[in-house]
Formats: structure tokens, C-alpha cells, sequence
């Protein structure tokens, strides 16, 4: 299947899907979000989120390390939901760009893709630090 966008189509959407992954001013996790399945069980919540934290780097490395585009699919896919099932909203939408826009994205794009990916973990990171750091 040939694909109709164009390589500035897909910049641009690139740049906009990391401007709309979340509201710029929300918290880096959705912990309202996590807290209808943990049902507010802090211990829960934290648990949960530091299973996400240590899932996270292996995730993002398997889609740094994708050497065909179905395993950057596989990987991205995997990161969007699991960020989708914490609340992790921006990088899931960054993953899901990145999993649409694939075939599309030449191998600087992908750097881009995965630079934006790593940024927004790195805040998702720091907000659950901040956000556990007084529950052991």
C-alpha cells in the first residue's frame, strides 16, 4: 500500500501530535485516571506505576532498536497502551503518531519521534517521583 502523505505532511503532523498528546498544562500522569482502577488504593497506585516506570525504558529501547518497521509498530503500539492504561497521555499519543505514521517516517523523523517519546517519559518519571516519593 503506497501512502499519500507527503515527508512535510508528516513533519507537521508529527510536530502537532506532540503539541496535542495532552493538554500542556496537565500533569505528565492522569492519576485521577489510574485511580478508577485502583479504586484509590494509594499502595496500588504506586505499585502499578513503578511496574509502568521500569517497563517503560525496555519499551522505548525496543523501539529505538526496531531494525524493521513492524517491530517499530509492535513497539510503539505497546507503548501506547501501556501509557493509555496509567494515564500516561502524551506519550501515548506520541506513541500512537508514531505508530501510525511509520512507513512515513524516514530515519531522522524516527530519531525526532523517539527524542519527543524519551522527553515525555522523562516527565512522566519525574511527576511519579515527586507524586510517591512521601509513600513507601
Amino acid at each position: 500500500m503506497l501512502s499519500t502523505t507527503s515527508e512535510s505532511e508528516t513533519r507537521s503532523s508529527w510536530r502537532s501530535a506532540e503539541k496535542s498528546g495532552a493538554d500542556p498544562a496537565a500533569d505528565p500522569v492522569d492519576l485521577a485516571h489510574l485511580r478508577r482502577y485502583t479504586m484509590g488504593d494509594t499502595a496500588l497506585e504506586k505499585e502499578v506505576l513503578q511496574l509502568f516506570l521500569l517497563q517503560l525504558p525496555v519499551t522505548i529501547g525496543a523501539l529505538n532498536d526496531a531494525a524493521s518497521n513492524r517491530e517499530w509498530m509492535v513497539a510503539a503500539h505497546t507503548l501506547k497502551g501501556s501509557c493509555r492504561a496509567v494515564g500516561a497521555w502524551r506519550i501515548a499519543s506520541l506513541a500512537e503518531h508514531a505508530e501510525r505514521h511509520m512507513a512515513d517516517l524516514n530515519s531522522a523523523e524516527r530519531r525526532e519521534a523517539l527524542e519527543g517519546i524519551e522527553e515525555a517519559a522523562g516527565q512522566a518519571r519525574a511527576f511519579i517521583d515527586r507524586a510517591y516519593s512521601d509513600i513507601p
